[in-house]
């Protein structure tokens, strides 16, 4: 029987468990196949508090790690296909195993909608990137691309006015989903180009990008324009199949907390960070979570041994 299990091993998962382990829990953190969340596909973190100098994504999730370790906080290499609730306790299907805990926190994070061509791999975190807010300062007067059709393409259009020299947005459809006071300030701004309706086809370059292979669904034209970045906007996957059954999500999938906590609807089950956030979607609000959560499950043992 576990005290505390962590599923997710990005900024949320790390902080709950360093602040875990401080509290005396013992966490178990399951930290997945892919440890370090999205933050390690970033080259360079250049807004994360106390870092003044760029580090990496991997380089901060591994001291984040260490710290957790350095309390005792426990690492395995494996995720959740399953989770229930028997009774008081909670039961997680882990690959071959079943793990039982008292408490449950949740911090499997999201994942950034992908175009799913062979070359967006290729350049991922190396001219593509699915956060404006995370990597809009590395393309100061650089052309850039905003692939999508919804607010979050159009509010980071706008957002990365401030560094590029040139936004062209490229969308597929020839209307847009976004709503119109948001589409209405992406047309005002003078820097903001249109491609619609176009979809990127290919992303070109060799050791980075230097531009796109557009195609026009309805002629079957094709065409190339120049850029040095490529910002995929178009939605967020939460990773939350495996707790479906188990806790309240919204439409798209993210977990329903309690307004200013991080307790869901289920006694002893907690989220914090991107699986349950679909607005920020920061490192360091993620963090902040993270401690909310290992807090609140501090209280709920409390009252629960009490």
């Amino acid at each position: 029987m576990e005290t505390v299990v962590v599923a997710g091993s990005g900024p949320a998962g790390w902080t709950a468990a360093i602040y875990a382990a401080r509290a005396g829990l013992e966490p178990l953190v399951l930290e997945g196949h892919a440890p370090g969340g999205q933050l390690i596909v970033s080259h360079e973190v250049e807004n994360y508090p106390g870092f003044p100098e760029a580090i990496s994504g991997m380089d901060l999730m591994d001291r984040f790690r260490g710290q957790a370790e350095r309390f005792g906080a426990r690492c395995v290499a494996a995720s959740v296909n399953e989770a229930k609730r028997r009774g008081k306790v909670l039961e997680l299907i882990v690959a071959e195993d079943r793990i039982e805990t008292k408490a449950l926190i949740i911090a499997t994070g999201a994942e950034a909608r992908r175009l799913s061509i062979p070359t967006e791999e290729k350049f991922y975190g190396k001219g593509v990137s699915g956060c404006a807010t995370c990597d809009g300062a590395f393309f100061r007067n650089k052309k850039v691309v905003v692939v999508g059709g919804g607010n979050t393409a159009m509010e980071d259009a706008v957002f990365l006015t401030r560094f590029a020299s040139q936004v062209t947005i490229v969308h597929r459809r020839d209307y847009l989903r976004a709503t119109p006071i948001e589409v209405e300030k992406a047309k005002k701004n003078p820097k903001i180009e249109w491609r619609i309706p176009w979809l990127v086809k290919e992303i070109l370059g060799d050791t980075g990008v230097v531009g796109v292979k557009l195609e026009n669904p309805q002629t079957g034209d094709e065409s190339e324009l120049s850029c040095d970045g490529v910002f995929v906007a178009i939605g967020h996957d939460p990773k939350t199949e495996a707790f479906r059954g188990l806790v309240e999500t919204d439409k798209a999938g993210f977990i329903q907390v309690e307004a200013g906590s991080t307790r869901t609807g289920t006694p002893g089950v907690f989220a914090c960070g991107d699986v349950c956030d679909p607005v920020y979607k920061q490192a360091v609000v993620a963090a902040g979570q993270g401690c909310m959560a290992a807090m609140d499950v501090e209280r709920y043992l409390g009252m629960r041994e009490g």
